[in-house]
């Protein structure tokens, strides 16, 4: 099978998970084509993980366009002019309730679409938006302006291309032959915000964990510091870091001699940093910048538990708590969308409320002051890795979906259940 896939930015500071799926494919037979939104800044390959380097996806499989060139390069009228500009008007359409970015973003794509449409008429076998924003709307696009009848698929993911601004989303749910999700979470979500759809599109849903390379994520949760506490995310809003830094001061005045490392960058940084010295823990408290996914990981094996304080609906399961999983670093988390199907609902890893500082500091006081239990939950968090987060076998099991799904024609329920979740 030839697959076109369409995503954001790749190659990105961050996309750990695109290529470990995208690894995972390739490994299980598929041939992997990737069509980027947004043009190529070469800078970013240095960060790419070397198990999608260019001799795995090569890189003229990866198809970047600047807007001009696209521009000069669509046809005009596109192919099937009239569908297009349909699309166009139906796009723009839902993009207006979301604001001018939503519009400008919408509009940006669909020459990017027809360019490609006109360049790849018929080569591939399947198309899947591996974000259902505008990645989506340019996949949906292309895929209306080919000339093969082949497959759509769409792979939802979260705050990005779900929670927040679904420009589209309904009619490209609609349009799908497939709809993949990267948590059981979603499905739910998508029932209670999609209601009006739900039984039409409850069919079409299945579930794909996003993947580890676990021989690079060796299990080893012996020698490490007493009260070493890591959190790792973009520092945002929905990230809770400020419960972090007011459950940390709340153990301080316990006694607990903790020191807290935060890994990240982003528009809370400032105001993370002044909080942490008004609380009288800025001594305690180290703000790591943005570093590559390899110091990532040398901080999550140093660390004696990995804190994700979520405040809101924004990753559906955060990459870096599968890491710690698999690297025998033991997690404290909220219960929040994806993360109580990660720690199996508390089994593999302590789940708090969200946004509350006392049960926050309650859960990281616990798991620092009993090695038993750190132990206890890292062996079961690592056996959960291996049975949800393997990533050629996520691989292996995508590729059989997306083999099995036909254009018009939901895949019958005995082709292979994605969404099967063992117990620890």
């Amino acid at each position: 099978m030839r697959l076109a896939v369409f995503t954001s930015k790749y190659p990105a500071r961050v996309a750990t998970f695109f290529e470990r799926d995208m690894r995972g494919l390739i490994d299980a037979g598929v041939e992997v084509d990737v069509f980027p939104i947004y043009p190529l800044d070469p800078t970013m390959w240095q960060y790419s993980l070397d198990l999608l380097d260019k001799t795995v996806l090569p890189r003229e499989r990866v198809h970047h366009l600047s807007l001009p060139q696209a521009l000069r390069s669509a046809p005009w009228p596109p192919r099937r002019a009239v569908t297009a500009l349909r699309d166009v008007a139906a796009v723009t359409a839902s993009a207006l309730r979301f604001g001018p970015m939503a519009v400008a973003k919408s509009a940006y794509v669909m020459p990017k679409a027809w360019a490609w449409a006109a360049r790849f008429p018929d080569h591939f076998d399947h198309v899947l938006a591996y974000w259902g924003n505008y990645a989506a709307s340019c996949a949906y696009a292309f895929h209306r302006l080919t000339t093969r009848r082949t497959p759509f698929s769409i792979w939802l993911h979260a705050g990005t291309d779900l929670y927040r601004n679904p420009v589209f989303l309904k009619q490209k749910l609609l349009y799908a032959d497939s709809i993949i999700t990267c948590i059981d979470f979603n499905r739910s979500y998508v029932e209670q915000h999609f209601a009006d759809i739900a039984p039409r599109v409850r069919d079409k849903m299945r579930v794909s964990y996003h993947g580890l390379a676990l021989a690079e994520f060796p299990y080893a949760p012996d020698g490490r510091p007493e009260a070493r506490v890591l959190a790792v995310g973009r520092l945002a809003p929905e990230k809770g870091y400020e419960y972090l830094l007011r459950a940390a001061a709340d153990l301080v005045g316990r006694g607990v001699p903790l020191e807290v490392e935060i890994l990240g960058d982003g528009p809370e940084a400032p105001a993370l940093r002044a909080l942490s010295a008004s609380l009288g823990i800025a001594d305690r408290v180290r703000f790591g910048g943005w570093v590559p996914f390899r110091d990532v990981r040398r901080a999550m094996q140093q660390a004696t538990v990995l804190v994700q304080p979520s405040a809101g609906l924004g990753d559906g399961l955060p990459n870096v708590i599968r890491e710690a999983m698999a690297l025998g670093t033991p997690v404290v988390a909220s219960r929040i969308a994806g993360i109580p199907e990660a720690l199996d609902d508390g089994r593999c890893g302590i789940l708090v409320p969200s946004k509350d500082v006392a049960a926050l500091a309650d859960g990281i006081a616990r798991m620092l002051g009993d090695p038993g239990l750190r132990r206890t939950y890292a062996e079961r968090a690592r056996r959960r890795t291996e049975e949800l987060f393997d990533m050629r076998r996520n691989g292996a099991r995508l590729a059989a979906h997306l083999n099995g799904v036909r254009r018009g024609s939901p895949e019958p329920a005995t082709v292979a259940a994605l969404s099967e979740v063992p117990p620890c």
